[in-house]
């Protein structure tokens, strides 16, 4: 039997890419176009459907506030513990970093319905105000549940993502500025702040990201407080409206990516601000 000519180097280059460009096209391009073909079906002001409707303008609002809001606590709790986790040395440590990382393995589901226990209509919440005479309060089902859903959900990846940079902080600049008298704000400005500046992008876009795209723990909790992905949800189940759903879904997407995107620069140049703040200390 004859031997096949040898492949040439990019004949095996696309050869070997083939399979990837399949899956590709199959998952990603496919989707994406029909997504973007289905409003036209409606026609062209379906695109814009969630800036010119109030009541899905205020569902984008709703999830853009908490999702700030929930980038910018988690923020500041998960560097105060990243730092002090990666600063401080007491017995119990690791198991304690371990458990604060705990609910990275717990699905958005579970998460609502540890939010229920605590704050819903027979929660220890509910419980303590009854016992006070105060009736049956509750928070699980609006804004309030759902900002601590989410926090539960992020905290656990910020916590992780700055106790290791701020384990990685060269020592050596902090020493150096405190020689020079620096005072522990200014240490803080000019030492932590640009050395945590990378994970501090990178976190936040990471958050602000998935607390927009959250489903498990909206759809546990959002019954008073509808979030994009609900009203997404609710227009292709229950009203199998797929061209609106289609719409909804393109500015929940674009909004997300255009975070991603600003995150990521962010990243990419914190490195020159923390060489210019380190030769200036």
């Amino acid at each position: 039997m004859p031997l096949l000519p040898p492949l040439s180097p990019r004949a095996l280059r696309l050869a070997c890419a083939t399979p990837a460009l399949v899956f590709f096209a199959a998952f990603w391009l496919l989707p994406v176009g029909q997504l973007l073909l289905l409003p036209a079906s409606l026609g062209g002001s379906t695109y814009w459907v969630v800036l010119t409707e109030a009541r899905y303008l205020k569902s984008l609002l709703q999830t853009l506030a908490l999702s700030a809001g929930v980038t910018a606590t988690t923020l500041l709790l998960g560097a105060v513990v990243g730092l002090t986790l990666a600063r401080q040395r007491f017995p119990g440590r690791q198991l304690l970093l371990s458990l604060l990382t705990l609910p990275l393995s717990f699905p958005g589901v579970i998460i609502g319905f540890f939010v229920i226990l605590l704050g819903g209509r027979q929660g220890l919440v509910a419980d303590l105000s009854a016992a006070l005479g105060a009736g049956r309060l509750t928070l699980a089902y609006g804004l309030g549940g759902l900002f601590l859903g989410y926090l539960y959900f992020s905290l656990p990846r910020a916590i992780a993502s700055y106790t290791a940079a701020a384990s990685a902080l060269d020592g050596a600049l902090e020493e150096a500025a405190r020689s020079l008298g620096a005072s522990r704000w200014q240490v803080a400005r000019d030492v932590w702040w640009p050395g945590l500046l990378p994970t501090t992008g990178s976190c936040a876009a990471m958050v602000f990201a998935t607390a927009m795209g959250a489903f498990g723990t909206a759809f546990t909790l959002a019954s008073r407080y509808e979030v994009l992905p609900i009203t997404i949800y609710n227009e292709f189940t229950n009203y199998a409206n797929f061209a609106l759903a289609a719409s909804l879904s393109m500015a929940l997407g674009l909004l997300t990516w255009a975070v991603l995107w600003v995150g990521r620069r962010l990243g990419e140049r914190a490195p020159e601000s923390a060489a210019k703040s380190a030769a200036g200390v």
